[in-house]
């Protein structure tokens, strides 16, 4: 599955000359918390977030900086905090540095990123254009219900082929004491098994190949064989 899959292609943009009380008034009438940057050609430029005006708010109450900490800070670094913490509009108090990704990135790449990291959601970009956003919510609806065009393997025969695939790959599943056969999209697992948890396993690696509509378990413990 590619970020393109299931991402939100219908995202709210602000341009860099939005002022600050319009974007305060936006995060708190539509319940979100960040809002991208871009221009008029589509191209992102930052995105503002309630961390930034919050960043703003905080530092009105701030006493001057001590004539210790201006030397320690680049004057790049002074002046950067200044407009961030007095500027009016998006582009003074919006984050540039900015984490994206490709439509063509894999979904897992893009969940790695956003744990990683600990953000809440990814900038799509083409060509250094906005095409959609990737949030932690778009990652749990496609958890709840994969987009149906995933599923490819249509025949019983292609489903059990990528079954045993899948079974060869983990030494706890690659048994010859156990065989699966495919009726209707109904996987059933024969044969013997050492544990329930070796079962519970079987189930989840089936339920996950395209195609599968239901996983049954027809085992039983393997038996003791005794040499005499």
């Amino acid at each position: 599955m590619h970020v393109r899959d299931i991402m939100t292609r219908d995202v709210m943009t602000v341009t860099p000359e939005t002022p600050v009380p319009a974007l305060a008034a936006l995060f708190a009438e539509r319940g979100i918390s960040g809002v991208p940057v871009v221009e008029a050609d589509g191209k992102l430029v930052g995105m503002a977030t309630e961390g930034d005006l919050m960043r703003r708010l905080a530092a009105e109450g701030e006493p001057p900086r001590s004539w210790f900490r201006s030397l320690l800070e680049s004057e790049q670094r002074q002046a950067q905090h200044y407009a961030q913490t007095h500027g009016r509009h998006a582009r003074d108090v919006m984050s540039t540095e900015l984490l994206t990704i490709s439509e063509e990135e894999s979904v897992k790449k893009a969940a790695a990123i956003l744990e990683q990291k600990g953000i809440r959601r990814l900038p799509v970009v083409r060509d250094g254009k906005l095409i959609g956003i990737l949030s932690r919510a778009d990652l749990m609806r496609a958890v709840l219900a994969p987009p149906e065009a995933a599923a490819t393997a249509t025949s019983d025969r292609e489903i059990h082929t990528q079954i045993r695939r899948e079974m060869r790959k983990h030494p706890w599943a690659d048994s010859y004491l156990l065989f699966v056969d495919v009726v209707g999209g109904v996987a059933t697992f024969h044969g013997f098994c050492r544990s329930t948890e070796i079962g519970q396993a079987l189930r989840v690696l089936a339920e996950a190949v395209p195609g599968v509509k239901d996983v049954r378990l027809d085992l039983a413990p393997t038996p003791v064989f005794v040499i005499d």
